[in-house]
């Protein structure tokens, strides 16, 4: 087994994950640090994002660099994420919501987009179907429309329902 050469991620808190070049590179964030500063950089610092989520980034993209999530259908095809990507990758995002949010937040940020894509959809499967009450309970969303502006919205919308 060859042994790749390696670069330090550093979270929020100053954690250092060494990690190989390869995966690394998933992110556009990090492979554009690391060709602008080509003076061997061994460290890329990522400010807005936490140990234990960056730990997860680095699982994910480790994996896809195996074994490639399938492309996921649009619209989803099921609310069931397990029947849209391989069980690895749908066990993956079965996290709680906050960890959810985080890993959309640092995909975005470090610019993964199969790990945005992921992210998304599974939030997405969790609307997928439901009424605008019961999303409001899944994500814990106030309504703080009066009953008026609610029917007054649902009129100017009423369009969408249709199709």
């Amino acid at each position: 087994m060859s042994t790749e050469e390696t670069i330090k991620l550093l979270s929020k808190e100053g954690d250092s994950f060494p990690v190989p070049i390869s995966v690394a590179k998933m992110s556009e964030l990090v492979n554009s640090m690391m060709t602008e500063d080509d003076d061997e950089t061994d460290e890329i610092p990522l400010p807005n994002v936490k140990a234990s989520i960056l730990q997860k980034v680095i699982e994910f993209c480790t994996q896809y660099k195996t074994k490639p999530m399938s492309e996921i259908e649009k619209p989803l095809k099921s609310n069931v994420m397990s029947e849209v990507v391989q069980p690895w990758y749908a066990e993956f995002v079965n996290v709680e919501q906050p960890v959810l949010f985080e890993l959309i937040l640092a995909a975005n940020y470090m610019d993964i987009k199969p790990l945005l894509d992921l992210t998304c959809a599974t939030v997405a499967s969790m609307i997928k179907g439901k009424t605008p009450e019961e999303i409001r309970r899944t994500f814990n969303i106030t309504n703080d429309f009066s009953p008026e502006e609610e029917a007054q919205v649902r009129e100017e919308n009423k369009w969408c329902e249709e199709a």
